[in-house]
């Protein structure tokens, strides 16, 4: 009777709450959303009843939004303070600065193991005396189960850093940066980091055109043989934009990581004579060096804030590596977190997860378990912390160009757009300086027009 009771008390009571406002109604039809397509839901963070309700137990596909469950999961269960550790280990000895074995990375799922950090790892690697590596530079990846990654898969586009898959030794998002410089000769392309088996070649043409939607006037090439790539961009690029930057993923996982580990080994002043490939630490290897990521409630932040899908990737398999002690599996994962959501007390029938993120076409969630999430995550510890790591509605991360609502920091919200989705869920401050949960989740081949309508739900539960 007791979880009963409880669950209840987490799930905002529906059956009395009004319908959406017109403002929200009048946005809907001016995009041409039917009704049907909506799923809301508007409660208080304390409890009680719903404000509004609109289709709240319907399976919905909450795109990024879902990034709320695998962030107070990960934030509850692995705690604010966690680590992902990324050990460098050896076999042989090192005499006068010269390993004469193998040198061992176990990855342990560093989700933000950028080219500076991986510098800083071989600056002390070359402070604790190696400067010469005669054996191989093994890659051990086992922190994670191999799964077979197909980058195409979600949109055809496996170029894109979104469609990134995880990896126990994700090296720089396995991405560059390209940076787009106009000039008075043309638009300089600018790479980070600036790897020598990535060449870069630009065909852009500057234009005199607003700014607005710039990447869709340019076209890039990848041409990759071994661990050379060569990326060309063409296209049209408008000077008022300044610079702008775009994240391309140039090279396949394992040969990306390569060619950085080698090249930050070089720039760090270290020689190998080897060559790098995977393989198992073996039990004797001895730890030279142990890299310590930033801790979870800072990763977490990044990964919501700008909604990065391969980092939410990373926290949901390290729920199972983690807390089941095995190489982190999606499948063990779903199984440690609705283990997690019960003991919440928190009942998902309709819940379907597949890697955390919200990048997927078959997660569900309803808004009343998204709604249940955020006030169960309200009364917990990693309250601060969750909220803190949600985009300031017109502020800050993803959310930066939404419209304002006067004071800041009035909404916090994670923002989840697909083709055919269009989704908010968050906490809200109402101008009585009352906090309310708030999730809105569209479904429907027309969502993209939809925006309007969940902003118009803000502003009404803000201006209360």
């Amino acid at each position: 009777m007791r979880r009963w009771l409880a669950t209840l008390a987490l799930a905002p009571c529906v059956a009395l709450a009004a319908e959406m406002p017109e403002a929200v109604r009048g946005a809907l039809a001016r995009s041409k959303v039917p009704e049907s397509s909506v799923a809301l839901l508007v409660a208080p963070v304390e409890g009680g009843e719903a404000l509004l309700a609109h289709n709240a137990t319907a399976p919905m596909n909450p795109a990024s939004v879902m990034k709320l469950v695998t962030s107070y999961a990960a934030l509850d269960l692995l705690g604010p303070a966690f680590t992902f550790k990324t050990d460098v280990l050896a076999t042989g000895e090192v005499a006068s600065g010269v390993l004469a074995g193998d040198l061992y990375v176990r990855g342990g799922g560093d989700p933000k193991l950028t080219y500076e950090r991986l510098w800083q790892l071989a600056r002390q690697l070359r402070a604790r005396g190696v400067r010469e590596i005669r054996g191989d530079i093994v890659v051990d990846r086992r922190y994670f189960a191999p799964v077979p990654h197909d980058p195409a898969r979600f949109d055809q586009d496996p170029r894109r850093a979104y469609n990134v898959g995880a990896d126990a030794l994700l090296a720089n998002f396995q991405a560059v940066e390209f940076r787009f410089v106009p000039g008075r000769e043309g638009v300089r392309v600018i790479g980070t980091p600036d790897l020598p088996n990535v060449e870069i070649a630009s065909r852009i043409q500057p234009t005199a055109e607003a700014c607005g939607s710039w990447r869709q006037g340019l076209k890039h090439e990848v041409h990759e043989n071994g661990l050379l790539a060569t990326v060309l961009f063409s296209g049209r690029y408008p000077v008022a934009c300044g610079e702008k930057s775009w994240s391309l993923a140039v090279l396949e996982g394992p040969r990306f990581t390569e060619g950085l580990l080698r090249w930050v080994w070089s720039e760090a002043g270290g020689v190998l004579r080897g060559k790098v490939r995977d393989g198992a630490t073996p039990a004797e290897a001895r730890l030279l060096y142990r890299h310590e990521s930033e801790p979870l409630a800072a990763l977490v932040r990044d990964m919501n804030k700008y909604s990065n899908n391969v980092m939410a990737r990373h926290l949901y398999l390290a729920l199972s590596a983690e807390r089941s002690a095995v190489p982190g599996d999606a499948k063990a994962s779903d199984r440690v977190l609705r283990e997690w959501l019960r003991a919440r007390d928190i009942a998902a029938p309709e819940l379907v997860l597949e890697n955390g993120s919200g990048l997927s076409r078959d997660e569900r969630a309803s808004a009343s378990t998204l709604a249940a999430v955020l006030r169960s995550a309200w009364r917990s510890a990693v309250m601060p912390e969750l909220a803190a790591s949600l985009p300031v509605y017109a502020v800050d991360g993803t959310l930066k160009s939404r419209p304002g609502l006067g004071p800041a920091a009035a909404a916090h919200l994670k923002g989840g757009t697909l083709t055919g989705v269009q989704a908010i869920g968050g906490y809200v401050l109402d101008r009585n300086a009352r906090r309310w949960v708030v999730v809105m989740i569209v479904n429907d081949p027309r969502a993209g027009g939809a925006q309007p309508a969940l902003d118009a739900l803000v502003e009404w539960v803000a201006a209360r």
